[in-house]
This record gives C-alpha cells, structure tokens and sequence, in this order.
C-alpha cells in the first residue's frame, strides 16, 4: 500500500498511529486534502487495474500499435514508429503512476472519489 501525506506529498510505509480509515464526503475530502487535514492511503495494484480501466488504456493502445504498424510496413516509418512507441509505453507509464492518477481523478470527480472508496482503492485517514 502506498501511504501519501496530503501536506508534504511524501510516501513512507509506517502505520504507527492508530487511526482508522473514516468516509469523508468529497466536497470536504477536495477542499481539506490541500490543507493537510486527510493522509491518503492508495492500493497501487487496484490503482492501476482502476486506472486502466477508467482511462480506456487497452482500447487507445491497441489502435494505436496497430495504425503504427500499418504505418511502417506501408513506408510511412517516421509517423508510425513514433504510434507503436506510445502504444507500448503507455501501459507501464500508467503503471508506475497510478496512486498519482487515481488521487488526480478522485480529486476532480466526485464519482471516481465513491468508486475509489467503494472498491478499497482509496483509504482517507485524518492527519494526528
């Protein structure tokens, strides 16, 4: 689990204090984060398998690997190399960014926020 401190941004793994996870409601979870007032707790794994789904990753990757390819074997190698490199970056970028994404997104939507939640993604803790 990935532990975010909403004051100082930094990630760290003690659980020393015995808070436990409290529903907030996003209004107040959107104005109190920059405050410091909530640390949140992300699930990389669920992150990334949320994140993927949410962003449609698999269906803009593939059409894109695939154009690329297209691209290149018809001599159009400058437009379609650049197309197969982002087609196969794109899964691990969003994979090693994932908690960052998810917190972006539950931020600014309030649906993605309850979804988060509901699914163990997101845990919200209030700072000592």
């Amino acid at each position: 689990m990935t532990e975010t401190n909403s004051a100082t941004g930094a990630q760290n793994g003690d659980n020393s204090e015995s808070t436990s996870a409290v529903y907030v409601p996003h209004q107040e979870f959107k104005t109190g984060l920059p405050m410091g007032r909530f640390r949140v707790i992300v699930n990389p794994e669920r992150a990334q398998k949320y994140v993927k789904h949410r962003l449609f990753v698999v269906g803009i990757s593939l059409p894109l690997l695939g154009i690329g390819v297209v691209l290149s074997l018809y001599g159009y190698l400058w437009v379609g190399l650049p197309m197969i490199a982002v087609g196969m970056l794109m899964h691990r970028v969003i994979k090693a960014h994932a908690p960052k994404i998810l917190l972006h997104l539950a931020l600014n939507d309030a649906k993605t926020y309850e979804e988060a939640m509901e699914y163990e993604i997101l845990e919200v803790r209030y700072t000592p």
